[in-house]
C-alpha cells in the first residue's frame, strides 16, 4: 500500500510566506527559508512553494527565494507560480526544486503540459487547479471571460458542472469545468493534481471532500488535497472520504495548531499508511 503524504505549503508573496482566506486577506507567516528548514526537520514528506502573485503580477517566480528554500530541504520540493515555459521550468529545476507546478500557463495552452511531460517526465509535472463551486445556473451562462482558443470544447462548463477553474491566483474565471480539466491535463501527461478549493481555503473548516471525490474518481494520478484544513480530522477525511493521496496544509502548521509529527501519529492511529 502506498503511503499518504503530508505536505506543508509555503504561499509566498514578495518574498514572505503568507496565508489568507479564500485567497484574500493575507497575513504574514514567516521567512520561506526558515520555514522550509523547520518543516524538513519536522518530518514533512514534501514541501510546496507557490509564488502566489507571480502570474497576476505578470512576473517570473523569485528564483533567489527558491534557491534559498531548496538549500534548506532534503525532501522533494515543488515550485509553482509564474512558470510559463519549458525554459522557466529548467530555471526552477536548476534552482533546486524537484517538481514544477503549472496552472495559468496550462490554461493558456494545454500543450505546455504535454511538452513538459515529454521533456522532463510526468513525475516532474504537477497540474495546480484552483476550483470554485458553481452556485447558480446563470453563472455558467455569464460570459465575463474569454475561453482560450486552445481549450477543447469538451472541458467547457455545462449544466452538469459543479466547479469552475480559476487562474492568476484565483482572480480570473475561465469557463472551464474542474473535473473535465483534471482529466484532460492528466491525459496530456501531468503526473499529479494539486487541487485547491477556493471556497474552503483558509477557513479551517475542512477540505471540500465532495470536490476531492469527484476528481479522484476521474483521474488515475496522485491527488493532493488543498484548502481548508483546520484540524487532524480534516486531513483524515480528505484521504478516507475524498480519496486524496496527499494532504497539503498551511495554517495548522504555520501557526502552531499541530505539528507534522502529531498529524502523522493521528493518521496512522486511524488506519492510514503514513511514512514514519
Amino acid at each position: 500500500m502506498l503511503t499518504k503524504r503530508i505536505i506543508p505549503c509555503l504561499d509566498v508573496d514578495e518574498g514572505r510566506v503568507v496565508k489568507g482566506i479564500s485567497f484574500i486577506d493575507l497575513r504574514d507567516a514567516g521567512d520561506p527559508a526558515e520555514l522550509a528548514r523547520f518543516y524538513d526537520q519536522a518530518g514533512a514528506d514534501e514541501l510546496v512553494f507557490l509564488d502566489i502573485t507571480a502570474s497576476s503580477s505578470d512576473r517570473d517566480t523569485m528564483k533567489s527565494v527558491v534557491e534559498n528554500v531548496s538549500e534548506q530541504v532534503f525532501i522533494p520540493l515543488t515550485v509553482g507560480g509564474g512558470i510559463r515555459s519549458i525554459d522557466d521550468m529548467i530555471g526552477m529545476l536548476e534552482s533546486g526544486c524537484d517538481k514544477v507546478s503549472i496552472n495559468t500557463a496550462a490554461i493558456r495552452d494545454p500543450k505546455l503540459v504535454q511538452e513538459a511531460a515529454k521533456y522532463f517526465g510526468s513525475q516532474c509535472i504537477v497540474s495546480a487547479v484552483d476550483a470554485k463551486r458553481v452556485i447558480l445556473p446563470d453563472e455558467i451562462q455569464t460570459k465575463e471571460f474569454e475561453i482560450p482558443k486552445y481549450i477543447p470544447g469538451e472541458v467547457v462548463l455545462d449544466e452538469n458542472s459543479r466547479w469552475e477553474v480559476y487562474t492568476h491566483g484565483g482572480r480570473n474565471r475561465t469557463g472551464i469545468d474542474v473535473v473535465k480539466w483534471c482529466s484532460l491535463v492528466t491525459s496530456l501527461g501531468a503526473g499529479e493534481i494539486l487541487l485547491t478549493s477556493m471556497d474552503t481555503d483558509g477557513h479551517e473548516n475542512g477540505y471540500d471532500v465532495e470536490l476531492l471525490s469527484a476528481v479522484s474518481d476521474a483521474v488515475s494520478v496522485p491527488l493532493i488535497a488543498s484548502g481548508g484544513a483546520g484540524n487532524l480530522d480534516h486531513l483524515k477525511d480528505a484521504i478516507q472520504i475524498g480519496g486524496a493521496d496527499a494532504v497539503l496544509a498551511a495554517s495548522i502548521f504555520h501557526f502552531g495548531s499541530y505539528t507534522v509529527s502529531e498529524a502523522k501519529t493521528y493518521l496512522s492511529e486511524n488506519g492510514i499508511s503514513i511514512r514514519p
